[in-house]
């Protein structure tokens, strides 16, 4: 299933491929971004050296204006990938619904079918689009974060280590749950 969508995507794989690229650069920026402040309070504010905290000032304003870049690019570059993905999907829908036999014609309702075009592949596109930031976000943040966290204080850092799996047992759990519920609104959608 998941081959014959990513065909969906055609011209826009461009956009889908640069979403997570933005993405990852927006997590560097936000891992760096309370390391370079700890720096500025330990070598700048305590020690009072006016000369760390406007060079470190400087290298922070750039960074959050690079991270806050990555950001507004990766949601533009999302939101194409996820529109272009949309309208190739409705449009083979389209073609396969030319398609049906009159047996088909009767089996499925017109209205099934507009729902499926417009509420089902909404719901495609928003997946991919949270698919491509979300998904990826999530575990480079957890990634960098982790590095961030050993360079700062290794000792202090392996309590994530520790917690990692039980918040992994956490997910696991809340979607073993919700995934029955998922199951009945889409059937309550038809």
């Amino acid at each position: 299933m998941l081959k014959k969508l990513a065909k969906c995507v055609g011209e826009y794989k461009s956009h889908a491929i640069k979403t997570p690229i933005y993405v990852a650069f927006e997590c560097v920026f936000d891992v760096i971004i309370p390391f370079l402040m700890a720096f500025l309070i330990d070598e700048g504010i305590n020690k009072g050296d006016s000369g760390v905290i406007i060079k470190i000032g400087i290298i922070l304003i750039l960074c959050s204006i690079l991270a806050m870049f990555c950001g507004v690019m990766s949601g533009r570059h999302a939101a194409r990938a996820s529109s272009g993905f949309a309208k190739n999907l409705r449009k083979k829908m389209y073609h396969n619904v030319q398609d049906f036999s009159f047996a088909n014609i009767d089996k499925f309702s017109p209205a099934s079918i507009v729902t499926r075009h417009t509420t089902d592949v909404n719901n495609v596109q928003m997946a991919f689009q949270m698919m491509t930031r979300i998904a990826i976000r999530a575990p480079l943040m957890l990634i960098f974060s982790l590095v961030m966290a050993f360079v700062v204080n290794s000792k202090l850092a392996l309590i994530f280590l520790f917690a990692i799996p039980f918040l992994g047992l956490g997910l696991y759990f809340i979607a073993v749950k919700a995934h029955p519920i998922f199951e009945k609104a889409i059937k309550t959608y038809d």
